[in-house]
């Protein structure tokens, strides 16, 4: 870039510093600032819109256009030539604006008559916040010096925004993280919550983006990345033999190390941008083509080179992690996204977890069900509209979160928790009774697991045993493989706390979604029909053989009870059991106590297992239906996948008729059969399980009261048959008879 090029920038960001520090409002500020980069960029047209809310942009200032157009005009993301910058996030430069794709006319501002257009987003780090816009009637496109020129310039207005500069009248230029806001995202964890937000990373706050000497904001950046350099170096020596850890660090070490990312920041320190805001820039830049990059290599590296970009940050600004802030009463955590170590620090203090990334199957989701913590992820943009104490409403039933929310949507939100915990009260009345049908027929309701923390849900919810114990979680907050004595030491404290109540111990369960840390992980085009599961410990014989001694160990004279998942066809069953029973041999040539009874059974996830070989049946011990894959794979919908998901209904006819099938075989081979998932805490389609011929359900701890309480208000042989009724008439789905027939019972008492 040319040296006078770049002393006209300075220029322009040292007259924008002037007016920022003027006391007039946000309005007046904003009217001057358009007319210096009018004045100093030869244009005829200087305009900045802002967004008055998540879809609508608004015209706040203008040099050029009919003044009378400010705060009228107005359009919707992806709307005309603005529109379109905001929502790719990317710069539009054109000669003829009229010709251009996607070119709106907006009469009210008199922009006819100006042919060329350059817009450029206001966007931090990677946030659209609104789009600056120069305009010409000289038909010719602005040169990449000017591009890069209008792009500084919008850095600054987006830092300026953030701070609260341009406060005035009008939903556009309200002060920042003022306004209610309401979010949508994935239920990953249901259940509601009430507090304040905690945020696991700090906002780094960049209160300086206009700097005099460049040559000393040089001499900032160039030290900081030094130093971050010999972070990374430790980093590296400390992962020690772990190659995987090693290669994530490598690809730290080669963007921190990057010529063209520090000649780009030196750029910008060139054109006026402080050390801090030259790393924004860059870092807005970015998390922009995250977003648009389609392969998930390169995301992995961009995401990389942000999570780079924060480290130096905080070296240049001096803001750690650690704040010094005070946690608020009833914290929210809300980030980015967690690891389960992480999660668990915070343990039972988090009243909700709300993540803008994660996914239903993460390992954070995994330590929050555990947790009975309410949970929301791909909440987009909620990282950069909390702030920490803010108040927050997360409804995990219906998948939104109410940042800052008004009077009258907190006081309906409450009037829902007040009701839920109404209910609670009389679940508990009934937490001893069985969970009897009123045609006599008894549900065995048992919970899931996977930490110690969970047990003495067993005694308060009323559950008759656990009916998953989910092993993988000691497996995947550790940065290298557990003992076996520490494995056994844990299983003998879960079998001590459920008192002699059952407790099924599923195997490993790794792969797909949930990779350990140490583990290299499999490249794989669809990890979850991938290597995982039963598939990982048969080729892994070494670690499934320490998981089954600490098992048998744990017991120490007890009943053991283990099951096996994603078995997919009974060879699989076979040489598992095959494996436990070399692994009670070896133990019991040791000297070590076997259990009492053990009895070996497999999870069913997969279609292909209910259509096993009779013997397979006759073999297996027990057998649990794993409703959350079982359902993905029945419907070929991905459950991580929001598109399709929800496109697939529980109660179709034609999934309860496969499930009705399985009970019919496990019926005719005397084979114990139990539903696991997500679905049969659902109290509706636990009844419609239980009609077919479910007679143990196992759910989170939280759902045992309202499935017990709707279980003991119904006739298993009535709903049956309104199951059959609505599968003879033709219907898709049993959901709007069965829960007329609710209804009806509900009414009667």
């Amino acid at each position: 870039m040319a040296e006078r090029f770049e002393t006209e920038s300075r220029k322009l960001l040292g007259r924008l510093r002037d007016a920022m520090a003027s006391d007039e409002a946000g309005q007046a500020r904003l009217d001057k600032i358009t007319h210096l980069i009018a004045t100093s960029m030869g244009c005829e047209v200087c305009s900045i819109y802002l967004f008055r809310d998540e879809d609508t942009l608004e015209l706040c200032a203008t040099e050029g256009l009919n003044k009378a157009s400010v705060h009228q005009t107005r359009m919707k993301l992806g709307e005309g030539l603005v529109g379109r910058v905001a929502k790719r996030k990317a710069v539009i430069n054109t000669p003829d604006a009229p010709q251009a794709p996607g070119f709106r006319f907006m009469p009210e501002t008199g922009e006819e008559i100006y042919s060329s257009f350059l817009g450029v987003p206001v966007q931090r780090i990677g946030a659209v916040l609104g789009v600056l816009v120069v305009q010409s009637r000289t038909a010719r496109e602005f040169s990449a010096d000017e591009v890069y020129a209008l792009e500084v310039v919008a850095m600054v207005l987006a830092e300026m925004t953030e701070l609260g500069a341009f406060v005035g009248d009008g939903a556009a230029m309200s002060a920042r993280h003022s306004q209610p806001v309401l979010l949508r995202g994935t239920v990953g964890q249901e259940g509601v919550a009430e507090g304040h937000v905690w945020l696991h990373e700090p906002r780094v706050v960049v209160s300086n983006p206009i700097a005099d000497d460049p040559e000393t904001e040089a001499i900032r950046l160039e030290s900081a990345v030094g130093l971050l350099r010999i972070s990374v170096d430790q980093m590296l020596s400390m992962a020690g033999g772990d190659k995987d850890q090693q290669q994530v660090i490598e690809a730290y070490r080669m963007f921190a190390n990057s010529k063209g990312w520090m000649r780009r920041m030196l750029e910008s320190i060139s054109s006026g941008l402080s050390a801090e805001a030259a790393v924004e820039k860059e870092q807005s830049t970015a998390r922009a083509r995250m977003g648009q990059v389609p392969d998930a290599y390169l995301r992995e590296r961009l995401s990389d080179l942000d999570d780079l970009s924060n480290r130096l940050l905080r070296i240049l600004t001096g803001q750690g992690s650690d704040t010094g802030a005070e946690m608020p009463k009833n914290p929210i955590l809300v980030a980015r996204n967690i690891g389960p170590a992480e999660l668990l620090d915070y343990g039972r203090k988090l009243r909700g977890i709300v993540l803008e990334g994660g996914s239903v199957g993460s390992h954070a989701a995994i330590v929050a069900r555990a947790l009975a913590i309410p949970l929301l992820v791909h909440v987009g943009r909620i990282t950069d509209d909390a702030l920490n104490g803010d108040h927050i409403m997360l409804d995990g039933e219906q998948g939104i979160v109410h940042l800052r929310p008004d009077d009258s949507v907190a006081s309906a939100f409450r009037d829902k928790i007040a009701m839920q915990a109404a209910a609670q009260e009389r679940y508990a009345s009934i937490r001893d009774e069985p969970a009897q049908a009123k045609c006599g027929s008894i549900v065995q309701l048992h919970m899931n697991a996977g930490l110690m923390a969970d047990l003495p849900s067993l005694q308060s919810s009323g559950a008759e045993g656990v009916g998953l114990f989910r092993t993988e979680l000691q497996f995947l907050v550790r940065n290298q493989m557990p003992k076996r004595t520490e494995l056994a030491a844990l299983y003998a404290r879960v079998l001590d706390a459920a008192q002699g109540k059952r407790v099924v111990f599923r195997t490993l369960d790794i792969g797909s979604d949930k990779v350990l840390p140490y583990m290299k992980p499999n490249d794989e085009p669809n990890p979850a029909l991938g290597w995982r599961a039963i598939r990982v410990g048969l080729d892994k014989p070494g670690i499934m053989r320490m998981q089954l001694q600490a098992l048998i160990r744990a017991a120490n004279g007890r009943p053991l009870t283990v099951m096996f998942p994603f078995v997919a066809q009974f060879e699989e069953y076979r040489d598992a059991r095959a494996e436990m029973d070399k692994t009670m041999a070896r133990e019991e040539r040791l000297g070590h106590i076997l259990p009492s009874k053990i009895e070996v059974g497999a999870m069913l996830e997969t279609p292909s297992l209910a259509f096993a070989p009779r013997k397979f049946f006759e073999e297996v011990e027990f057998l649990s239906v794993g409703g959350n894959d079982l359902k993905q794979f029945f419907f070929a919908a991905d459950r991580e996948n929001e598109r399709v998901r929800r496109r697939y209904d529980t109660l179709n006819v034609s999934y309860l008729s496969f499930l009705e099938g399985i009970v019919e075989r496990c019926r005719d081979t005397g084979t114990s059969l139990s539903f696991c998932g997500e679905d049969a805490g659902r109290p509706v389609e636990a009844l419609c399980f239980a009609a077919i011929g479910f007679r143990v359900l196992s759910m989170r701890p939280a759902s045992i009261g309202p499935v017990k309480s709707l279980l003991r208000r119904c006739n298993l042989d009535d709903v049956r048959r309104v199951i059959h009724d609505a599968r003879d008439r033709g219907e898709m789905s049993v959901r709007a008879d069965v829960m007329e027939y609710v209804r009806a019972q509900s009414v009667a008492q």
